[in-house]
């Protein structure tokens, strides 16, 4: 249901960012024009890039599609966050010109007609400056979330032709190099996973974290994307793309400074939101990988006592054997695929809170009632094991954490709880 009397804060809104972005845009234009070192940063193979004059309906349509995107939301909530995803935008890109500013270095070609005037009026305003990252294409990133959102059937796929076709127009009417594209891209994802419109925004519960362990294992993020991004630099070439996942991986270390596992965005259904797998789809693959490599001896689960099994993310074919999933990976997506399902994200390589043992505990106590129920993270050997552990004591079948472990590691050997997992199984008011 759409919420009632959305015209006026829409077009408030409207009023707010249309002069925001052109005074912005233009000022940082501006400033650019006015130095004598800037630079540009195009490859050997974009001189091959044709020029199609007609593409420039498309790259135009965005403007259009700015306006109207903001009379879709159904409620205000939804018209906040994607107002907040546009000005952020802004924020980003018009950020990024004043402190790197490229110049485009392609001559167009003569044009008459409409198309020509088309060119010269956007000639009239956007001077060959401005470059990455692509505001048109971190725009386009959040309007294309946005019209997705609100079509379905045939109109969906017009709005996917049709936002692909303005991607590629930016490139087509000589407005952009390649490098600004993904810069864009990335800038825009970044801006959807700010303002999330399903879920409380990754900012909204950020706290600086207590744990000491979780400040060493972001430094080690960071240090990571610092050497990435510096390879990216200095090798320059198919070397940038290494900012993608120095981005990723510096975002990760937010995650254990700062947001938590809140900032991997896992959803109720077991995915990740689609900004999520976009910004940290390097930092993904190569989880996923590790959690394979290391439960390459044993990728089974193991049935611990009764209908409870413990063991890693499972594969299409693992989770057919099972009615219900308690999952605490934080990083990975599960696809339970209609079964009883409960996430409950935990960092890798922290220990949960006994506030999240508990709910552990309660969570598999009642879906293993749904049949045979998997606990499972990343390698079915820490997060879940303390899962277990929890519902053990929990349910009365261990009176120590000593015996839960022993029933644990009887089941699953290569099981590793430290210090601090045993430390939250003790605050439990059922263990001793």
């Amino acid at each position: 249901m759409r919420e009632p009397g959305l015209f006026k804060p829409a077009l408030l809104w409207l009023l707010l960012l249309a002069p925001l972005f052109f005074s912005t845009y233009g000022f940082a234009t501006w400033v650019t024009s006015q130095r004598s070192d800037v630079g540009t940063l195009v490859f050997g193979w974009e001189t091959h890039m044709p020029f199609w004059a007609w593409t420039i309906v498309p790259y135009w349509s965005i403007d259009l599609l700015y306006g109207f995107s903001l009379l879709l939301p159904n409620s205000r909530h939804e018209l906040k966050q994607h107002a907040l995803r546009l000005l952020s935008a802004q924020v980003i890109a018009v950020s990024c010109f004043l402190l790197w500013p490229l110049r485009f270095t392609f001559e167009r070609p003569e044009m008459d007609g409409v198309f020509g005037w088309l060119f010269a009026v956007l000639a009239g305003f956007d001077k060959p400056f401005n470059q990455a990252p692509s505001l048109h294409i971190a725009l386009l990133v959040i309007l294309w979330v946005m019209y997705q959102r609100h079509s379905q059937g045939l109109w969906r796929w017009l709005v996917h032709g049709w936002f692909a076709l303005i991607g590629i127009s930016v490139l087509t009417t000589y407005q952009h190099h390649f490098i600004d594209l993904p810069t864009g891209a990335l800038a825009g994802w970044l801006c959807v996973w700010l303002w999330p419109v399903d879920h409380p925004s990754p900012l909204l519960n950020a706290r600086l974290a207590k744990d000491p362990k979780r400040w060493r294992l972001g430094l080690r993020y960071a240090l990571g994307a610092l050497g990435l991004a510096i390879a990216a630099f200095t090798g320059g070439g198919a070397w940038l793309w290494l900012l993608w996942p120095a981005v990723a991986v510096l975002l990760v270390a937010l995650n254990y400074w700062l947001l938590g596992a809140a900032g991997f965005q896992k959803r109720a259904d077991g995915r990740l939101s689609p900004a999520a797998r976009w910004l940290y789809a390097p930092y993904l693959a190569a989880a996923w990988l590790n959690s394979r490599l290391w439960t390459r001896k044993h990728p089974q689960p193991d049935r611990v006592v009764d209908n409870v099994w413990l063991g890693r993310i499972p594969t299409p074919a693992q989770l057919n054997s099972f009615s219900a999933v308690v999952d605490l990976c934080a990083e990975l997506p599960i696809y339970p695929q209609g079964r009883a399902y409960h996430a409950l994200p935990v960092l890798d390589l922290t220990a949960p809170t006994p506030a999240q043992c508990l709910e552990a505990a309660q969570a598999i106590e009642r879906l293993r009632e749904h049949g045979p129920l998997l606990v499972c993270c990343a390698l079915g050997y820490s997060r879940s094991a303390s899962a277990v552990a929890a519902w053990l004591l929990h349910s009365g079948r261990a009176s120590t954490v000593d015996e839960a472990l022993a029933i644990i590691r009887t089941a699953r050997p290569d099981v590793v709880l430290h210090a601090n997992h045993r430390q939250a199984l003790g605050a439990l008011p059922y263990a001793r």
